[in-house]
């Protein structure tokens, strides 16, 4: 574990400043923990936290809490040939038992450390996502809802033919494998192209009333004027995943649009916002857009230095 790594002012032009000033008129800060973010959130103070917005591991694959980044990036390179699956695409019931434990493990100590009324805004996969929501529940978190963040047009469709396991076969003739093929037609495995991902929306309990919750921790309540599409907020966030940033090197990144917009909604400017799987540190980076303040926790040595370098090198 090495020491925490406090993010310098990001090159920020006047205008975007005036933007995000926090209530103090200082630029956010931004903290970034390198380690198991078990370990780091266990030394924080009891509800020392406004909000939690995460992206953890989805547990499909190679994507758990033995996070594989080399590994990751080859699954993905190989992912047209039949035994280089495309991330995600394997099945295994067992995937969900080991993220509802895992998750059951950070969700205990994110629930110390935020305060009553506080919101945990945690993506998960749609098939997963069941697991992941009772693991909060059963560490007395609140689950209120639960969104989409729509990616029209960009995500592959992993369903495949099962002709390959019938041409296989020893115990059949080649007509007959060539009259089960027919048969199969044009039929796959059951993976539609995806198109979202969901966001879990969970609350610790407020004290009293909303309104004295409020009043003694400003949290519990949401930020209705804050919009994506000029309508009142809605629980589908289309946003692209296109992204821009060349400093941004991860398998699985959100929009820093998505971020910002979710930070402005369930939180309020001047408050701490903390991500304890940051990644290449998006949270971080849409809090201080926000004019929050940020703590990022990865295990991952190469993406806190990505999170660092990019932190430093944006410009509001």
């Amino acid at each position: 574990m090495t020491e925490p790594i406090i993010v310098p002012p990001s090159k920020t032009t006047p205008e975007a400043l005036a933007r995000t000033l926090t209530r103090g008129g200082d630029q956010p800060d931004v903290t970034l923990y390198e380690g198991d973010c078990r370990t780091w959130l266990a030394k924080m103070d009891d509800a020392s936290i406004h909000l939690a917005v995460t992206d953890p591991p989805y547990f499909l694959d190679r994507l758990d809490d033995r996070w594989d980044h080399a590994g990751i990036a080859h699954s993905r390179k190989n992912a047209g040939v039949v035994g280089g699956l495309p991330v995600g695409m394997k099945f295994d019931p067992a995937q969900g038992h080991r993220l509802q434990a895992f998750i059951g493990t950070v969700a205990s100590e994110l629930f110390r450390v935020l305060k009553p009324g506080s919101f945990l805004l945690m993506f998960a996969q749609p098939r997963l996502m069941h697991r992941a929501a009772v693991a909060l529940e059963d560490k007395g978190f609140e689950i209120r809802d639960v969104y989409a963040w729509h990616y029209p047009g960009t995500a592959q469709f992993k369903a495949f033919s099962v002709n390959h396991f019938v041409r296989r076969r020893p115990n059949m003739t080649d007509k007959e494998k060539a009259d089960a093929i027919d048969q199969l037609d044009d039929r796959r495995t059951p993976q539609l192209r995806p198109e979202f991902d969901t966001i879990i929306c969970a609350r610790k309990p407020i004290e009293g009333t909303l309104a004295d919750n409020w009043l003694k921790y400003e949290t519990g309540l949401i930020d209705a004027r804050q919009t994506l599409t000029g309508r009142s907020p809605g629980t589908v966030m289309n946003v692209g995943k296109t992204h821009t940033d060349s400093s941004e090197d991860h398998p699985t990144p959100k929009p820093v649009k998505l971020c910002e917009h979710l930070i402005r909604l369930f939180s309020a400017p001047g408050q701490t916002v903390i991500d304890p799987f940051v990644g290449s540190g998006t949270t971080c980076l849409a809090a201080r857009r926000a004019g929050r303040h940020s703590i990022g926790i990865d295990v991952n040595a190469r993406y806190i230095q990505q999170a660092r370098e990019r932190l430093e090198g944006a410009v509001l």
